[in-house]
């Protein structure tokens, strides 16, 4: 390839970073700096020029979206495959390490990843083992206690001491959980990382084979990595590799889940003679976004540094709504859309941001009222609706009888008339022994252990329906194979024979399988030492442990937090909800410190998503969880430099004209302004106490309950109300 194609399309940040000798380096990639293609090209560079082999190297991703366009733009750029190059996720890359080194790894060949929805359930059924009431022992915060010793890279037996009796009951969870998922060859998200960074630490040949192999390492979102996922970096590259990793420290936003920006700081520290090169040129922001995003971040103390510029113009100033309230402030939302809309624009290029998703629940009421198409980003993932995990389940099954997820949740799906004695027979009986729900089946039925013949004859013929599919099966195109499981589990029967509109979607949702195992089967190479039916369900269960939810409406505004925004870019953005104690949160101002910051680079964050335009929104009052509150404007705000913005108040009609000079502000009268709990008295029904207050202005309507026990609602306006 001609170097000149290689450098020609880059700035000079970009080139220096392309093309610099093999070496361990920091790529510092402010956002919107291009850091993908500085990514590929990288690979390309390595390739073509370094004359690198296409098995040397490995590029690490965050989604499995990012290491799809990864490859595609690199083939592109190379003309041709480039089918050695490890490209994947963290996850991804540890289950391929697992199955090929599955014996090494005290791993079963036909071992099965567990989602997070499974976990949840099976530390259910442990917890009800254990006589534990579910109501007064969070399994959250076990999942949760669980996953961070994880990342930690500890086993129970490393955890020697512990704060409190309720973490010793969660170690003893963590223990018997371990032990039942080693037996039915069940591994989680976590312990993918886990197991793959012990066997790299704990079998030397293994070790030195990769060490020496992947002599070039990229990695990308450094910030975002956790404790075992830089002990996975730290130990594969060895003393052989060189380690380039691409990084934002003012973009790490998940420290909630394990991300440690910190990681970046360590890298520079550990990897010896790493130079920090900037990439600050953005290609996505107007001016006056990426001033008003330097002001803000600069209030961070913890940051490398660095400031982002652009040859865009200054565009519009940033316009900041002081609403009355939540409905005022989503009604405000919704009629810069219907601008933008007559002014020629998709809805498409507009996106609301929010702290919280409860958030969202006002704003989806007022577009729905005004017509306005919108996608919401925090629907269920195609992956986890329940017809496509009860089929998943059973695959699961047919790959590895031990899995306890896949056997509880499909054994009596569709009902078999296995009762719940049978089911609590079988996991007792799993307990007392510490075997698989599946050998414990096998176990009762041969020792005669169910009363009645017909609660054995029913487990039994579920038993050997599994068998059966195994062995009818093993032979088909992975379609055809999900196709007659459909068929024979009476899974298809079971949907299609109801006629509610919720079951033919199911159906529908079915078929869409069909197909991804259709074209899945057509473009997969496979992995080694594994079926494809093992990688099909491997790959789709790794993607359920991210948040990748498709958007498949053409034209509609989107909803979203402002954490799911991240690497996503609109013309025009609406960040909602821009109070004290909602954003930044409430957490963040009780603790301070790196929490304040982390909410200061999420603001960062969100403020950076724009292209061309960006409203801030704060209300007055809103209500939250069922109470009216009242916070300040948030700090954010106030940091941004006064040139870039614009106020707009909730009293001042022109300003208004900012955004659309033939839309009226809505009518605000001094009537309007009555608030929950107040005592007042009516004309005609006497003295009340208000207890609902919707809409505003001329809509603005209050609910009273007046002393003689009479209900009513009332129009602000004219309700000739007085306050006690």
């Amino acid at each position: 390839m001609d170097i000149y194609k290689l450098l020609n399309c880059l700035n000079k940040q970009q080139r220096t970073a392309v093309s610099a000798p093999r070496g361990h380096f920091l790529v510092l990639a402010g956002a919107g700096s291009g850091k993908t293609r500085v990514l590929v090209h990288r690979i390309a560079w390595l390739l073509d020029v370094e004359k690198c082999s296409e098995k040397s190297i490995m590029a690490v991703t965050f989604t499995t979206k990012a290491s799809k366009e990864m490859r595609d733009r690199l083939d592109k750029l190379m003309g041709i495959p480039k089918e050695n190059i490890w490209i994947g996720t963290f996850h991804s890359l540890s289950y391929r390490l697992l199955c090929s080194h599955y014996l090494q790894a005290g791993l079963p060949k036909n071992f099965q990843i567990l989602d997070s929805d499974d976990q949840h359930r099976l530390l259910q059924r442990l917890m009800k083992c254990k006589n534990l009431d579910s109501k007064k022992w969070s399994i959250s915060k076990i999942v949760g206690y669980i996953n961070h010793k994880k990342e930690k890279g500890l086993r129970p037996k490393d955890i020697t001491s512990y704060n409190s009796l309720t973490e010793k009951t969660w170690i003893g969870l963590y223990k018997i959980y371990q032990d039942v998922c080693d037996r039915s060859g069940l591994v989680d998200f976590s312990e993918l990382l886990l197991r793959a960074y012990e066997l790299l630490r704990d079998q030397s040949h293994i070790r030195d084979y990769y060490q020496k192999r992947f002599t070039n390492i990229l990695v990308d979102e450094f910030q975002d990595t956790n404790d075992i996922q830089y002990k996975w970096i730290r130990i594969l590259s060895g003393t052989c590799s060189k380690v380039v990793i691409v990084g934002d420290d003012d973009q790490s936003i998940y420290g909630w889940r394990g991300a440690q920006a910190e990681n970046i700081q360590r890298f520079i520290q550990d990897f010896s003679g790493a130079v920090t090169i900037r990439l600050e040129q953005n290609y996505r922001s107007q001016n006056n976004i990426l001033d008003a995003a330097n002001a803000l971040i600069s209030y961070n103390n913890i940051r490398l540094g660095k400031q982002l510029w652009t040859e865009e113009r200054n565009g519009d100033p940033i316009s900041i709504y002081c609403a009355l309230d939540e409905l005022d402030e989503a009604r405000f939302v919704v009629r810069s859309l219907q601008a933008w809309i007559e002014q020629g624009r998709l809805l498409g290029e507009c996106v609301i941001l929010y702290r919280v998703n409860i958030q969202a629940g006002v704003l989806e009421e007022i577009l729905l009222e005004k017509n306005i198409p919108y996608q919401l980003h925090n629907g269920t993932h195609f992956f986890q609706r329940k017809e496509i995990k009860d089929l998943l389940s059973y695959l699961r099954l047919i790959v590895n009888r031990n899995d306890d997820a896949a056997f509880e949740r499909v054994i009596n799906t569709p009902l078999r008339r296995i009762g719940v004695h049978t089911l609590d027979c079988i996991r007792q009986v799993s307990s007392d022994y510490n075997i698989t729900l599946w050998q414990s089946s096998q176990e009762i039925l041969k020792q005669g252990g169910l009363i009645g013949n017909m609660a054995s004859s029913y487990l039994e013929g579920f038993i050997l329906l599994v068998d059966r599919l195994d062995k009818i099966t093993k032979a088909l195109p992975l379609d055809l194979q999900t196709q007659r499981i459909l068929q024979d589990t009476g899974l298809w029967a079971m949907y299609r024979d109801k006629k509610q509109e919720m079951d033919q979607s199911r159906i529908a949702h079915l078929e869409e399988f069909i197909n991804l195992a259709q074209k899945y089967s057509s473009s997969r190479h496979m992995h080694s030492k594994t079926t494809l039916l093992q990688d099909f369900l491997s790959d789709i269960l790794i993607d359920m442990g991210e948040v990748n939810n498709s958007n498949k409406r053409k034209d509609a505004v989107q909803l979203m937090t402002l954490h799911a925004s991240k690497g996503l870019e609109f013309s025009q953005v609406f960040i909602v909800g821009m109070e004290e104690g909602i954003f930044p949160s409430q957490a963040s101002l009780d603790n301070g410190g790196g929490y304040l910051e982390e909410e200061r680079r999420l603001a960062y964050v969100g403020i950076t998503r724009a292209m061309q335009r960006l409203t801030l929104t704060h209300a007055k009052k809103r209500r939250l969880y069922g109470q009216e509150v009242s916070y300040m404007p948030s700090r954010f705000i106030s940091e941004l430099p006064d040139h870039c913005v614009k106020k707009i108040s909730c009293n001042t009609r022109a300003n208004w004209s900012f955004h659309n000079k033939n839309i009226e502000f809505p009518f605000i009268n001094k009537e309007s302004f009555f608030t929950v709990g107040q005592s007042v008295n009516h004309t005609k029904f006497g003295k009340g106490t208000i207890i609902n207050v919707i809409g505003f202005g001329k809509d603005r309507r209050i609910q009273v309950e007046f002393y003689n026990q009479d209900i009513r609602w009332l129009f602000a306006v004219y309700a000739r109300l007085s306050v006690q």
